[in-house]
């Protein structure tokens, strides 16, 4: 294996597969991203860790399932995206190994209380913003606890140019630069110009029109920093990962309607089908990963982090228990397997295990479908957050009223698919394999009660 390589990890924000030029027919323009398709390693059957991003990211940086870091929910003003104190993250980890760690975008880990800031949980710079989501044209961008205000730039431009920034002023150090961009999540916002192409097709609403071009400005950013390293001489031995953090946003109505391609797949973001969290990894790294291919085995976030470290000929925690593997012997080709049993589990406020969760053992993965009344935000709750990226000064702290109250009903039954042969969970098999489904039931649940036990231990 070569040198200690340097790390690009970089995360879109609500894009699936169907989002690629190379896998929607060319209806989108991703040419870098395509390119890292073609050119480098390709997941197939890469998953988040849950369908929404406060919870899938503490896992990407912890190892671990999102309940376990007390992350639950998006709702920063509830503090329900905050990862717990004692956890410790992926760029902590890489620190004692040497490395110089950043990130550039969203964090969405710790939106309010200093405790939970970017700088406090292992990276050494930040610039970008703490909660869920931001507006593209009127920013606000903390850069290591300094707040600087929109200068005109457009946000996802903004943020390559603090990526290619950490990387120039680190070039002969080893580094882990985590660039979180939030494209193409809410709100729906790009230049006229690159909107323009999409809308004069005739095909897309304005929401899917802005989304294809915020998502291609996010591309040539990519080109941009992909480019930088090669002038800088360190493509060979950097590794570079793109993925999201969840699947694509759909919903709304009319010209609003952001329903778009995402290769068949059942759901969207929100729900554990696997449009929700099955999703897009392309990695490059010439100096260890070998030629381009596709890898099919399940690969899963919380495997990221002890991946990661064992690259980095980092320290592997031993103080608590990590979800993930080190899939460097997938990755590379040799004998290595990846675990076959993965779960999941989201809904609003308190979690519910009979609620949107599921769990793939091998081929099989069943469904717990989603309760509509638990995946329902009050309104409150939702102008609040609404609120608070326009006027941040007016909420110092969080909420800490009772979550709203609910009627639980019934829950549906479970469904089994085949996803090897039913990759889009189109033929429901729960009533021929009974027994199977019985026995899942059983391990999801135990499963949930495990990390839930582990959750109510937090302090902070």
């Amino acid at each position: 294996m070569p040198g200690k390589p340097n790390f690009l990890l970089i995360l879109a924000d609500d894009m699936g597969y169907g989002d690629f030029g190379c896998f929607n027919y060319g209806i989108s323009r991703t040419p870098t991203l395509d390119q890292l398709v073609r050119g480098g390693l390709c997941l197939t059957q890469h998953y988040s860790a849950s369908p929404v991003c406060a919870p899938a990211r503490a896992s990407l940086i912890t190892g671990r399932y999102p309940h376990r870091t007390g992350v639950l929910d998006t709702l920063e003003m509830r503090g329900l995206d905050r990862l717990a104190l004692r956890e410790r993250t992926l760029a902590e980890l890489l620190k004692p190994a040497g490395y110089v760690t950043g990130l550039v975008g969203k964090w969405h880990n710790g939106a309010l209380d200093a405790r939970y800031h970017p700088n406090r949980r292992g990276f050494d710079e930040f610039a970008g913003f703490c909660g869920g989501w931001a507006p593209y044209w009127n920013w606000r961008i903390d850069r290591n606890g300094s707040i600087g205000s929109s200068d005109g730039r457009y946000l996802t431009d903004v943020f390559t140019e603090e990526a290619a920034d950490f990387i120039r002023r680190h070039r002969s150090e080893s580094f882990f630069l985590y660039l979180a961009y939030n494209a193409p999540h809410f709100p729906f916002e790009a230049p006229d110009d690159a909107i323009k192409p999409y809308r004069e097709t005739g095909s897309f609403t304005a929401a899917v029109s802005a989304i294809y071009a915020m998502i291609e400005i996010m591309d040539r950013g990519i080109a941009r920093l992909l480019d930088l390293l090669g002038e800088l001489g360190l493509a060979e031995n950097t590794l570079v990962m793109f993925s999201s953090d969840n699947g694509p946003q759909f919903g709304g109505q009319g010209e609003m309607c952001t329903d778009r391609f995402n290769c068949g797949f059942a759901g969207a973001k929100t729900l554990v089908y696997e449009g929700g969290i099955r999703l897009p990894m392309v990695m490059r790294w010439p100096a260890g990963l070998g030629p381009a291919r596709q890898v099919h085995n399940m690969i899963h976030f919380t495997d990221w982090l002890p991946t990661i470290l064992s690259i980095a000929g980092a320290d592997t925690p031993r103080d608590r228990k990590l979800d993930g593997i080190d899939v460097m012997p997938v990755l590379s080709g040799d004998s290595g397997k990846a675990p076959g049993e993965r779960f999941w589990q989201w809904n609003r406020y308190s979690p519910d295990g009979e609620c949107n969760a599921a769990m793939r053992d091998g081929r099989w993965k069943l469904v717990r479908p989603a309760m509509r009344e638990l995946m329902r935000v009050s309104q409150a709750d939702l102008a609040m957050d609404f609120d608070s990226k326009y006027h941040p000064d007016r909420y110092p702290d969080i909420v800490r009223e009772p979550e709203p109250e609910r009627t639980r009903p019934a829950p549906p039954p479970a469904q089994l698919f085949d996803i090897v042969n039913d990759p889009f969970e189109r033929v429901d098999l729960a009533a021929r394999e009974s027994d199977r489904v019985a026995r899942m039931t059983n391990q999801l649940m135990d499963w949930f009660t495990d990390v839930e036990r582990e959750r109510k231990t937090i302090a902070e």
